[in-house]
């Protein structure tokens, strides 16, 4: 146990000082907030704005769990920490899931400090309840994320698991509705986007904003995608120590 604190506070330290933390985390979302409810605000209203700043937080937990935790482990892969830490008494389990839960406290910043941002900045006015169920859905249904971010790390090299990433990133961001409703779509982008994990993750949380609940099928795709990434992710590891 105290092995595992000590491995998650590392954790959370190097995220602090990692510049994609702040770009992707902090940065980008406030300025998409900013603009898309002020400049381009084309009179939607109150519902407009918070609605969007749960999609703008959503973008930001997406992108620390895909990007900073995926980026990390290649990095780490080929500067031969992590055959380091293959010599210690840790196990593999024990790195990835403090790896996971420092990840996991990051967002809880990130969405505390977007949260705050979006009432300062349109005065979103959300009941405590709705507020506190937001965050909870947010950093629990980032889980299929945060396996996509393992599946990124077992890449060899930086540039390659930077620029796929990237490209998986905005495609589920865009596809799943997370800056423009699903609606205005064709129709078989349409059908695309509710196949994905990222349009479940944001309507579940639209749906809370609304004063309702997320449904039983928002979980239950959630869910599965991250049965799936997980599964794969062990497959790939275990595939590539055979290799080595």
């Amino acid at each position: 146990m105290r092995g595992w604190l000590m491995q998650t506070k590392v954790e959370v330290l190097r995220i602090f000082r990692n510049p994609y933390f702040v770009f992707w985390s902090l940065f980008m979302p406030i300025v998409f907030y900013f603009v898309f409810t002020n400049i381009f605000n084309t009179g939607m209203g109150d519902s407009w704005n918070s609605r969007f700043l749960m999609s703008v937080t959503c973008f930001s937990v997406m992108g620390t769990s895909i990007l900073t935790l995926g980026i990390r482990l290649v990095e780490e892969k080929a500067h031969g920490w992590s055959t380091l830490m293959r010599t210690t008494p840790l196990s593999s389990s024990v790195y990835f899931s403090a790896k996971m839960v420092g990840q996991t406290m990051i967002h809880i910043c990130s969405v505390t400090i977007i949260f705050v941002v979006g009432a300062v900045i349109n005065g979103v006015n959300l009941s405590v309840w709705q507020w506190l169920t937001s965050a909870l859905w947010i950093l629990i249904g980032a889980l299929p994320f945060l396996a996509i971010g393992t599946i990124i790390g077992a890449m060899n090299k930086v540039e390659t698991a930077a620029g796929i990433s990237n490209f998986f990133y905005m495609v589920l961001a865009f596809m799943g509705g997370l800056f423009m409703p699903i609606e205005v779509l064709p129709s078989i982008f349409k059908s695309i986007a509710k196949a994905i994990p990222s349009y479940h993750y944001g309507a579940g949380v639209w749906e809370i904003t609304e004063g309702g609940n997320p449904s039983l099928l928002n979980i239950a795709v959630l869910a599965g995608y991250f049965l799936l990434f997980v599964v794969l992710s062990i497959y790939i590891r275990r595939k590539q120590e055979v290799v080595v």
